[in-house]
């Protein structure tokens, strides 16, 4: 054993392979990120995070399941989750004062938003959802659009809480999204390099300002495949610079780190120069992340590789795995235990959250 398992890698399909039991077996491997591929039912889903839990019961079963466009469970039960956009525009009118007259019901309807997600995936076995997106809604970016709750930093850090809480409830912790933030820049960092050149302390006093106000409640974060060059020559995902000296030391987070995908386009470029997956792991672990990712590889070749590459550097002293990122790895996991569906369906609790949803639908 390493003492630190960092990697979270995806599954091609709806049951678990023989070749990803293997995988998922190795000791290097934290978790599982699920998809939509990998939803059919609720009892297709149960089944398959059961059969993860079987491999090894420590690994952390994951998901981006936001609501909106990014809700990865659909159908069969599931409720239909409002885009983050929706909290924010909820906040600013309720229809009877001036803006900002909706506060209250828009951190009431993100408390229950996060009830309500959170019950459903851990009724049916995932661990957690890399949610709220902390991204400011500048209107720039196409890929977070209305996944970002509010232009206020302040707003998006109250609904974010509210969010938040609704998590903690059920027993699911969370994962603030993208750090120092993705939503000035208009490129897309699944296909490019998006490059946003303003300087720190423009981006202290706004994009990254909900990381500070929220730095002692958040669990874990996940930096932007973004390049901030007036601040460092490396994408933050990759930056010693901000997750250390900033994200840690500077805004105090003691939380886990997850590198975003390093399979996307954003990932693979590093001080000027193409990085295989290997490359860009051991860059993200050396820059302070505690966990990685890697998606969307198809058969698992890409995922066999980085393995081996990753062993291969522990053995020449390129990477040295570390307790303390096995220590907030571990504390992600739920220290309770998940309701069964149809016993989640009488809770009080749940239905009150969800008749909360359903009033603002």
């Amino acid at each position: 054993m390493t003492g630190h398992a960092p990697l979270i890698l995806d599954l091609e399909g709806k049951e678990l392979g023989a070749a990803e039991r293997h995988r998922l077996a190795h000791p290097l491997t934290g978790g599982v990120i699920l998809f939509a591929r990998n939803w059919e039912n609720r009892a297709q889903l149960l089944q398959l995070t059961r059969a993860i839990k079987a491999v090894r019961a420590d690994l952390l079963i994951c998901v981006d399941h936001e609501g909106g466009r990014v809700q990865r469970f659909c159908g069969d039960g599931f409720t239909r989750l409002p885009a983050m956009r929706t909290l924010g525009a909820m906040w600013m009118d309720d229809g009877r004062g001036a803006p900002g007259s909706g506060a209250l019901r828009a951190t009431n309807a993100a408390t229950a938003t996060g009830h309500v997600l959170g019950a459903e995936l851990r009724a049916c076995g995932v661990d957690l959802s890399f949610t709220p997106v902390l991204d400011l809604a500048w209107g720039r970016s196409s890929v977070i659009g209305d996944r970002a709750l509010h232009r206020d930093p302040r707003v998006v850090a109250l609904l974010a809480k509210s969010l938040m809480h609704g998590l903690l409830q059920v027993g699911m912790a969370h994962c603030g999204k993208h750090f120092p933030g993705h939503g000035f820049v208009r490129a897309d960092s699944h296909t490019g390099l998006p490059v946003d050149r303003r300087s720190l302390r423009a981006i202290l006093a706004d994009d990254a300002a909900p990381y500070l106000w929220l730095s002692s409640t958040l669990a874990s974060v996940m930096p932007a495949h973004v390049l901030y060059p007036r601040v460092d020559s490396r994408p933050a995902g990759f930056s010693q610079r901000w997750l250390q000296d900033i994200l840690r030391r500077q805004l105090r987070f003691a939380g886990a780190i997850f590198s975003d995908d390093l399979g996307m386009e954003g990932a693979r470029c590093i001080d000027g120069q193409r990085v295989s997956h290997t490359d860009a792991a051991i860059a993200a672990l050396g820059a302070g992340c505690d966990l990685v990712l890697l998606c969307n590889q198809g058969q698992g070749l890409a995922v066999e590789e980085l393995i081996a590459g990753l062993e291969q550097a522990r053995a020449r002293g390129r990477w040295q795995p570390s307790l303390v990122g096995e220590s907030r790895r571990l504390a992600l996991l739920p220290v309770t235990r998940a309701p069964n569906w149809d016993a989640l369906m009488h809770q009080r609790a749940y239905r009150q959250a969800r008749s909360e949803l359903e009033a603002h639908d």
